[in-house]
C-alpha cells in the first residue's frame, strides 16, 4: 500500500471548518457532539460560528482541529475509505499527531479532546505572554537555521521548533533571542525572516512545564496500538508501540517537529499518495515541496470526496 493519511496542526484553523461535513454526514456530526461532551462545552459552536478570538485560543484550537480531522475521517469512512484498508501510515503535525493517533484507533476521540485541552492550556501557561516568540526562517537549510538559532540564543533559549520543508524552518524561544535570530538569518542569506503571530514559543525548552503536565496526563491515558504505524514528530520514524508513543508525545512538546524528515521517510518507505485529512491545505503544500508524489490531496469538505476516490483508485 502506498498511501499515507496526514493530519494538520495549529495554523490551519478557520471559522466554519468542518461545518459542511457535519451537515452532510451524521458520523461527522457525531464527532463534534462527542468532543463537546468530552469538554463539557459547545466547542463546535465556536468552530462553526466563531468568534475568531475564541477559536484561536490555543486551548480551543487544538481540540477543534482534531475534531475537524476526525469528522473528515468519519466522512471518508462513510464513503468506504478507511485507514485500515487504504493507508500504510499516518502522521500529524504537532497537535495533528493526536488526530493521527485517534484516527488509527490508538486514542479515543474523547481522550484525544481532553488531552489536547490539557496540552493547549499547559503550553499557553508555560511562558508568560510577551516573553516568548517564534519566527519563520525562509530560504535556509535546516543545519544553517540551527546554527542561526544557536548563535542567537547567547545566554537564552532559541531553538529550531519546526523543520517544515526545504527552506522553511521555524525557530522558537525567548523573544529577544528570536528577534536576534531574525536579524542573523537575514545576514546568512535567508530570503525572508519574520516573527510569527503566535501566543507562545512552542516546541522549545521553554515548554518544559507543559511537557511535565503532559507526562502526567499521558501516564493516566489509555493508548492502544494503532492499526497502522504512525510517523512520530520527534523521531521521523514509524512506530506502533503504545509506550513509545506515550514517551514521544511528551518529548514532542519541547522537541523539534521533524516534518520534512517524516515525509521523506514515508516516501522512502514507498508512499506516493498523501491525503491531508481535516482543515486547510498547509501540509499538502509542504509535502509537494518535500517528496515526489503521484498525488497529494486535502480533504475537508464533502465536495472533495470524488477527488480523493480518484487519487486512491476507487472510481
Amino acid at each position: 500500500m502506498t498511501n499515507a493519511f496526514v493530519f494538520p496542526g495549529q495554523g490551519s484553523q478557520a471559522i466554519g471548518m468542518g461545518k459542511a461535513l457535519a451537515d452532510h454526514y451524521a458520523a461527522a456530526r457525531a464527532v463534534f457532539e462527542e468532543v463537546d461532551d468530552a469538554l463539557g462545552e459547545k466547542l463546535s459552536d465556536i468552530v462553526f460560528n466563531g468568534p475568531e478570538d475564541q477559536l484561536t485560543l490555543t486551548a480551543n484550537t487544538q481540540p477543534a482541529l482534531m475534531a475537524v480531522s476526525l469528522a473528515a475521517l468519519r466522512a471518508l469512512e462513510a464513503e468506504g475509505i478507511t485507514i485500515k484498508q487504504h493507508a500504510a501510515f499516518v502522521a500529524g503535525h504537532s497537535l495533528g499527531e493526536y488526530s493521527a493517533l485517534a484516527a488509527a484507533g490508538a486514542l479515543t476521540v474523547t481522550d484525544a479532546a481532553r488531552l489536547l485541552r490539557t496540552r493547549g492550556n499547559a503550553m499557553q501557561k508555560a511562558v508568560p505572554v510577551g516573553e516568548g516568540a517564534m519566527a519563520a526562517l525562509l530560504g535556509l537549510d535546516f543545519d544553517t537555521a540551527v546554527a542561526v538559532a544557536r548563535e542567537a540564543a547567547q545566554d537564552d533559549v532559541c531553538e529550531a521548533a519546526n523543520d517544515n520543508a526545504p527552506g522553511q524552518v521555524v525557530v522558537s524561544g525567548a523573544k529577544l533571542a528570536v528577534i536576534r535570530a531574525v536579524d542573523i538569518a537575514k545576514g546568512k542569506g535567508a530570503k525572508r525572516a519574520m516573527l510569527l503571530n503566535v501566543s507562545a514559543p512552542f516546541h522549545c525548552r521553554l515548554m518544559q512545564p507543559a511537557a511535565e503536565a503532559m507526562a502526567e496526563a499521558l501516564a493516566a491515558a489509555t493508548i492502544a496500538a494503532p492499526i497502522v504505524p504512525i510517523f512520530a514528530n520527534v523521531t521521523a520514524a514509524p512506530t506502533a508501540d503504545p509506550e513509545a508513543i506515550r514517551k514521544q508525545l511528551v518529548a514532542q512538546v519541547t522537541g523539534t517537529v521533524r516534518w520534512r524528515e517524516s515525509v521523506s521517510a514515508m516516501a522512502g518507505a514507498g508512499v506516493d499518495k498523501f491525503v491531508e485529512v481535516g482543515a486547510g491545505k498547509v501540509l499538502s503544500g509542504l509535502i509537494r515541496r518535500i517528496a515526489p508524489a503521484e498525488g497529494v490531496i486535502d480533504f475537508g469538505k464533502p465536495s472533495d470526496i470524488a477527488d480523493v476516490k480518484a487519487l486512491l483508485g476507487l472510481v
